[in-house]
């Protein structure tokens, strides 16, 4: 084997989903001048996170240095990336910053430290535009399929709607369209298959293995103590691999270097990414950034540290450098110590939301790029995917092993979605799903405005099984948002199934949902039915 120890980075990349349909959208009306605070998550998701990491492979590919990440883009997010609308909003809502930059540079020009920053993002923004419109096209998942063509990046699939499977797992037919209907989605967007499924929020049980194995994954990820407390011990930890009973490999995240990480970014010489002059300065200045009921958005322009002084991102940048090599070295001293007591070759396993990559923390792309840059200098050590790590492997010396139920959330189970703030949804939605079943069952070859009322009422039992809700309500942040899009859900289910009964449906409203949750425009809703 060509390396000694190994580090994998993977990524999952995705959000709620979110699309606020407007009637005749157009630049020039000044209804539209304001997105919603959900739209602009996904904008800075765009601008702070993708684009930046996507810009780091770039630079990385021009300079031939070697690098290996894998990224779990979800279903949702993929459709967000590729909707016409959003992307005609995104490029909007860009324009509203540069144009607010300009302000920025002539109400900063007495103050030459917040002036130069307030150039850096003016320069910054402008560059978002033209590498998001020319260099990719408006198409960012067809810049991840470049790089996983290289070998660079390797993509792991995931559920429909990221939903939390241990909590569906009674409802055969809601996991099997959870696992179905992405794979058209990957094979469109990314061609081959893909060999890992990432489990949204880690949430594993048993009882979602046979779909694995259905649906042909060879290996997933589990938290750090879902591998730890399996049956029996893992004899070497998180740092191999271990098979389950049924063959499906299990790689566990590396709590360590999780941990590292996020006490790294909280740095104070770093960029404070929460205190944007859209929350500080007059109405007057920011009105592109309030929402009609005076609700103040992020401008993107931040000019403090996490200390509370004035930003500086040279430091930043050397900082980034600093805490890249301290981590490099730190890691591969656990991955030899580790060695002592094996015969293979240690994996450390990092395996962390993209939000965290730029959205949270301004500096991490920076920081990866340097970890790439550093790994060249040390001998026997080699950055490398999931895939590939399994595919060296000998699978005689992996230990077979029962995971415990586990999960990412609080505490490591499954209280984040599961408590008083969210427990009223599981009960309308068991119910929902079990109609959904028998919807398919009783309407087994409609066509029409039937069979559209019926792929509708798929989408809206998908939507509903998200784990954002529930999640959203448990962290109390966008709470309305969440609540609203859980029961719009059910009741847009629910008004479906009734008039299905009563054979009348309403043509208009039928529509105008299909534009507004115009999500899995392929779906066939036959996927509910019954496996015989």
């Amino acid at each position: 084997m060509e390396f000694r120890y190994a580090i994998s980075l993977v990524f999952e990349a995705h959000l709620p989903f979110i699309r606020e349909s407007v009637s005749g959208w157009s630049q020039n009306k000044e209804e539209n001048l304001l997105q919603t605070g959900e739209e602009i998550r996904v904008f800075e998701y765009i601008s702070e996170t993708l684009l930046p990491l996507l810009e780091v492979m770039d630079r990385l590919e021009a300079d031939h240095v070697p690098f290996n990440i894998a990224v779990a883009i979800s279903p949702v997010l993929c459709h967000m990336l590729t909707d016409d609308l959003l992307q005609k909003k995104y490029l909007y809502y860009l324009d509203n910053q540069i144009e607010f930059g300009r302000q920025e540079l002539e109400r900063t020009s007495g103050n030459g430290e917040l002036n130069k920053l307030a150039q850096l993002y003016y320069d910054k923004l402008v560059e978002n535009r033209i590498a998001y419109t020319e260099r990719y096209e408006k198409n960012l998942i067809k810049a991840l399929e470049f790089f996983k063509r290289r070998g660079k990046v390797e993509i792991l699939a995931t559920c429909a709607t990221h939903a939390f499977l241990p909590f569906i797992r009674h409802n055969p037919e809601s996991i099997q369209a959870q696992m179905e209907i992405p794979a058209s989605i990957y094979r469109r967007h990314f061609g081959s298959s893909q060999h890992g499924f990432w489990l949204p929020a880690l949430g594993w049980t048993s009882a979602i293995e046979p779909y694995l194995r259905a649906y042909n994954y060879s290996y997933t990820i589990v938290d750090t103590h879902g591998l730890l407390f399996g049956n029996p011990m893992p004899e070497k930890g998180t740092f191999y691999p271990v098979k389950t009973p049924d063959g499906t490999f299990i790689l566990g995240r590396d709590f360590l270097s999780v941990y590292d990480i996020e006490k790294l970014s909280n740095d104070d010489i770093y960029r404070n990414n929460d205190r944007d002059v859209g929350y500080e300065l007059p109405p007057e200045i920011i009105k592109n950034f309030l929402s009609a009921e005076g609700e103040r958005h992020r401008t993107g322009y931040k000019y403090w540290t996490c200390g509370n002084g004035i930003y500086n991102p040279k430091i930043a940048s050397e900082k980034a450098a600093e805490h890249a090599r301290f981590f490099l070295e730190k890691t591969i001293s656990r991955l030899e110590e580790a060695s002592k007591h094996m015969n293979e070759a240690p994996l450390c396993l990092y395996a962390h939301n993209a939000d965290n990559s730029g959205k949270l923390w301004y500096e991490c792309p920076q920081f990866i790029e340097a970890l790439f840059r550093m790994a060249g200098g040390y001998r026997d050590f080699k950055f490398i995917t999931p895939s590939e790590y399994l595919f060296k492997q000998n699978n005689s010396s992996i230990q077979i092993t029962a995971p415990e139920f586990s999960s990412c959330g609080v505490n490591g189970f499954a209280e984040t979605w599961l408590d008083v703030s969210n427990d009223w949804i599981y009960r309308h939605l068991m119910r929902s799903m079990e109609r959904m079943t028998e919807l398919a069952e009783r309407f087994p070859d409609d066509t029409g405005l039937k069979e559209r009322a019926l792929n509708q009422a798929a989408r809206e039992i998908l939507l509903s099984q998200s784990s954002d809700w529930p999640y959203l309500l448990y962290r109390q942040e966008s709470t309305e948002y969440a609540r609203n899009q859980a029961e719009g859900a059910l009741r847009n289910f629910t008004t479906i199934y009734e008039a299905l009964g009563s054979n009348y449906i309403s043509t208009e409203w039928l529509t105008s949902l299909e534009r507004r949750h115009n999500i899995f425009p392929n779906i066939n809703y036959r996927v509910f039915r019954r496996k015989k």
